[in-house]
């Protein structure tokens, strides 16, 4: 149980820690809020789009790609969104937060958090495989994101052209659908860009930990903390059981089966409080969430991998 554990941390704690380092620069003035509007950007659109699309298209589809697996994590998302609006009706939220609570109870950070744990504990190999389900579920996540958030208000003030760039445009699920279909047509990937993309992706993952760790500020932690803390368990606990569940119930075993609880454990996406914004949802409580369950889900998995591990899986 001891090597187990030992195992454990060493696929969760770095990334954490590179996390903890991006706090470290930003209350150290290394940066300021200037530089790292910047660096989110850069990430955004360039460092972790072509990371999607190079691990992908260097991949080979037919043994990286997992149905059961993806069918497996849609099902998570609509039974996420699915009961924790009924329990947010249930206790008679405003719509504001109403909204917020049911979107930010499954709307994982896959990008930036689920792929580093994956790539920590599976390597080339597991990210290949990873990215090819974020291209499938993330336009998920925002369809039922921006469901959740109209849903209260019983009407849509939203622009459809709105709508449509976060479904169809977001530069993550571009390159992830680019990258498969460059592996599923098995085109080679020239030797000097492949070289090129291999410097330039190396990038992508530790400055999208650096970044979330800098975001971090305790003036988040706003508003009713009692609904922030039950979202977070919604998020981190039921999530990942559900995962475990629903995956295997699909024949999904062994590391596909451990991708998918770790992507369904990520901790409540960054974008959530820019979709809040923008859509007449409660903005402070979804901050307040995207601190705690980032904060949190280095103990949750922990717990889940070391489950996992103890049976055999």
């Amino acid at each position: 149980m001891l090597n187990i554990f030992s195992e454990i941390l060493i696929i969760v704690l770095p990334v954490f820690i590179v996390v903890v380092l991006g706090y470290g620069v930003k209350r150290s003035s290394l940066v300021d809020d200037g530089f790292l509007f910047q660096l989110n950007r850069l990430v955004y659109y360039l460092a972790l789009p072509l990371l999607l699309f190079f691990k992908i298209a260097s991949a080979d589809f037919s043994t990286s790609f997992n149905g059961r697996l993806v069918l497996g994590l849609a099902l998570v998302v609509f039974v996420g969104f699915f009961l924790s609006y009924l329990f947010a009706v249930y206790r008679n939220y405003p719509a504001e937060t109403r909204g917020t609570f049911c979107q930010c109870s499954f709307r994982g950070n896959f990008a930036y958090v689920g792929l580093a744990i994956v790539f920590n504990a599976y390597g080339e190999e597991g990210l290949a495989t990873a990215g090819i389900v974020l291209g499938f579920i993330v336009p998920l996540l925002n369809f039922f994101s921006i469901i959740a958030l109209l849903l209260p208000h019983q009407e849509s003030r939203i622009k459809p052209l709105f709508f449509l760039k976060q479904i169809f445009l977001n530069p993550l699920i571009l390159a992830s659908f680019l990258g498969i279909a460059w592996s599923f047509l098995e085109i080679p990937i020239p030797r000097v860009i492949g070289s090129a993309l291999h410097i330039v992706t190396g990038m992508a993952l530790p400055l999208a930990l650096i970044s979330i760790g800098a975001s971090f500020s305790v003036k988040k932690l706003r508003g009713d903390l009692s609904v922030a803390f039950v979202a977070t368990a919604f998020k981190l606990v039921l999530m990942p059981l559900a995962a475990a569940f629903l995956l295997h119930a699909l024949g999904v075993h062994g590391r596909d089966l451990v991708m998918g609880v770790i992507f369904a454990g990520t901790p409540t996406a960054t974008a959530a409080y820019i979709f809040s914004q923008q859509m007449r949802g409660d903005a402070e409580l979804a901050g307040s969430l995207i601190m705690l369950t980032t904060l949190l889900s280095a103990v949750t998995y922990t717990a889940a991998l070391l489950i996992l591990k103890s049976v055999g899986v």
